[in-house]
């Protein structure tokens, strides 16, 4: 695994002064401090769709300033921050739309994304509008395609990735579970429905965790963070059935602010 941009300058720089680096050894100490550009890539969960305050630029990719990529830039006042991630985008929409941005100057990436190759969108309508059998079936499709299928998109992005910013740290975030299991809800989704997209989740974590290593690349587990804010837990960092529905089951502020920005923040 690649050894952190960030983490690393302030030892360049020591490690440049004690040993006077000359030659080659100067030049890569040059390209380490000069890697310091984020580029915050991936789908609504990196855009921050469901915490509000969206550039009104940014359009229907509803990127909002208190999206865990803005919270981080604002923090550490990287050298560049380019904010692309998109609601709605698919492996596809990264490779197409957002990678321009790559180059050796790169120090950080961050990105989620596979939720909505596998069908989020559609299986959450799905539970919600057409009861248990088919909310169960139409997981299980999503959980097929997560093996069968997302492994190799994942692939094409993260492989694109790393040609694209060679000197990057990649930090690939996961999703959290949705429900919390025999809690506070009293209405809605059958416990079988919570379970299974629970389970969902869980199998995409677990593929995406894997592809990522592959390629060298950190895969930051956000559940420890979102644990005891799921839904149905009395104190949620997600919506449930909202207004504007695409916010439905997507991260408050708080689930921001709180769940996804200290895990990139430690995994930076």
């Amino acid at each position: 695994m690649r050894l952190s941009r960030f983490a690393a300058i302030t030892s360049a720089f020591s490690l440049a002064s004690a040993l006077a680096l000359t030659g080659a050894s100067a030049a890569a100490s040059a390209q380490l401090t000069a890697a310091t550009g984020y580029v915050a890539l991936g789908d609504s969960y990196s855009s921050g769709v469901g915490a509000g305050s969206y550039d009104g630029g940014s359009g229907s990719c509803k990127r909002s300033t208190r999206a865990y990529p803005a919270l981080w830039s604002a923090a550490h006042a990287p050298s560049s921050f380019s904010f692309t991630a998109c609601s709605g985008a698919r492996t596809g929409d990264v490779l197409n739309g957002q990678l321009g941005p790559l180059n050796d100057s790169t120090g950080l990436v961050s990105i989620t994304v596979g939720g909505n190759d596998a069908g989020f969108a559609d299986t959450m309508t799905t539970c919600a509008l057409q009861g248990e059998s088919a909310c169960l079936a139409r997981v299980a499709q999503a959980v097929d395609y997560i093996h069968t299928t997302l492994p190799g998109k994942l692939d094409t992005v993260y492989r694109t990735i790393a040609g694209k910013a060679p000197n990057a740290d990649v930090v690939v975030l996961g999703y959290p579970r949705f429900y919390k299991l025999n809690g506070s809800c009293a209405a809605g989704l059958s416990e079988k429905s919570r379970a299974a997209i629970n389970g969902a989740a869980d199998e995409i974590n677990g593929v995406t965790e894997k592809r990522a290593a592959e390629h060298g690349f950190l895969f930051a587990d956000v559940n420890r963070t979102f644990a005891g804010h799921e839904l149905c837990s009395g104190s949620p960092w997600l919506h449930s059935v909202t207004w504007p529905v695409e916010e439905s089951y997507h991260p408050t502020a708080a689930g921001q602010s709180g769940g996804y920005f200290p895990v990139l923040d430690s995994a930076a």
